[in-house]
């Protein structure tokens, strides 16, 4: 049977009539088109202007000397693994994410997939496939707030909207247990395996571990992750909010990412053979920290993005690294030697998961292959010890951006293409920030004589 045959089959079966043809843009939105089922099983060609590529998340556009002069067409190619129901449409639709490719035969520069697929291409020239596992962070508020008005916790069975500090209690999860249903079974319709999930520190703060796996398909099971939750938070009337700070005082929300390497018979690289940490290990955490201050835009893309890193708020702001420890930037998990691992804290859950882990895997790599070597193991609590064990993190977007526009290391593992492309999207962004006059002024500059 024909690839095309197969796709058919899976859709009479389904009863789909349109495809749902998505694809990551730079702030991790899926965008695309509807295609008619008959023309998506068909294969027919389907194009998007290159520039919903780096889409801002205003609604505005960078140079199309970013994009292409003349806003060029590029084109999509599914990745049909990805094919699925979509499990919370109306009637019967199904979803799949494409690959960007310019008419030029060549994979988008620009497109954040291609992104991770070039780092991944580093790893196989050594022989060796990532393993990731990313946790995200979440806070469940009410719907139909304005833009204007704080975001408020949404009011439960129980006839009141949550307080913070309720970490791991288990009303939180029974109190939605419609919501939570519908989720599951998305996920399994989606094919998106997850571990474990939990009430975090914050009002109606949430946290879902993904299983490890591929990168490539880790990225792609976040992007459906997030679109899911979304949508089946709509239908209960909840907004799910990625952002890394939504709540003034209250936790922010992360995305960490569990990282280690398999050589080709699927041994741990960080591990030696009578278990104990290699060079390889090492190295990777040396690159870790010198790379994550260089690629700190693609961790922490919006302005919101820095006010989650406050201290005692489990966002700690340094590169230091430990075993066990969470005021570190890079946490070592106490485990086995098969599971060995680098926990990279410093991503907020609005990062796009494609640059992240392009971000994260690429530092690593980099550090092996200088050979570079780590600063002394940190010990005891060290939330704000920045600076003093290694190269400080930006604080602020702005000062990110400058930092990587400097960066040889980003344009080596990225592109220059895309590292160009991504600031002039970020400086696009903060102008329309800039362009904004918040209470914070009018409460406290608006009395000034």
């Amino acid at each position: 049977m024909s690839t095309n045959d197969k796709i058919s089959e899976f859709l009479d079966q389904h009863g789909i009539r349109e495809v749902e043809c998505l694809v990551p843009d730079i702030n991790g939105v899926p965008r695309g088109k509807g295609l008619p089922a008959k023309a998506f099983a068909s294969g027919a060609e389907l194009r998007l202007c290159r520039a919903v590529a780096i889409h801002t998340v205003t609604g505005e556009w960078a140079d199309y000397q970013y994009s292409g002069e003349g806003d060029p067409d590029m084109k999509l190619e599914p990745v049909l693994d990805t094919l699925k129901p979509v499990p919370w449409a109306s009637r019967p639709r199904a979803l799949c994410i494409h690959d960007c490719v310019d008419l030029d035969g060549t994979p988008t520069p620009i497109a954040p997939r291609t992104v991770l697929k070039n780092v991944l291409a580093r790893y196989q020239q050594h022989g060796w496939s990532p393993v990731v596992a990313p946790e995200l962070e979440f806070y469940l508020l009410a719907a139909g707030n304005t833009p204007e008005a704080p975001f408020q916790p949404f009011s439960g069975p129980r006839g009141r909207a949550e307080i913070g500090n309720q970490g791991f209690t288990l009303g939180g999860l029974n109190d939605l247990a419609a919501f939570w249903d519908e989720v599951y079974a998305a996920l399994e319709t989606l094919d998106v395996p997850a571990d474990t999930f939990v009430h975090e520190l914050g009002p109606a703060q949430y946290e879902i571990n993904l299983l490890h796996g591929n990168a490539l398909q880790l990225a792609d099971q976040t992007l459906l992750f997030k679109y899911a939750l979304r949508e089946i938070g709509f239908k209960h009337g909840l907004q799910v909010v990625f952002m890394a700070k939504p709540l003034a005082g209250e936790p922010g929300s992360s995305m960490h990412i569990h990282q280690s390497v398999v050589d080709a018979h699927g041994n741990n690289i960080f591990s030696a053979a009578d278990g104990q940490p290699t060079e390889l290990f090492y190295q990777f955490i040396a690159g870790q920290q010198q790379g994550i201050p260089e690629l700190m835009p693609l961790f922490c893309p919006h302005v919101n993005s820095y006010r989650r890193f406050a201290k005692h708020m489990a966002a700690p702001v340094n590169l230091s690294w430990g075993y066990d420890n969470r005021t570190v930037g890079i946490r070592i998990p106490r485990s086995g030697a098969a599971a060995r691992r680098v926990e990279n804290r410093i991503p907020g859950c609005d990062a796009n998961p494609y640059l992240a882990l392009a971000a994260s895997l690429a530092s690593g790599l980099h550090g092996i292959e200088q050979q570079l070597k780590p600063t002394a193991e940190a010990e005891g609590t060290v939330f704000n010890q920045e600076g003093e064990t290694g190269p400080s993190l930006p604080r602020t977007l702005d000062s990110a951006l400058e930092r990587m526009g400097q960066s040889k290391l980003a344009r080596e593992w990225l592109g220059a293409e895309f590292v160009d492309s991504y600031i002039a999207v970020k400086e696009t962004e903060m102008a329309s920030f800039w362009h904004e006059v918040t209470p914070w002024e009018r409460r406290y500059l608006g009395n000034l004589v």
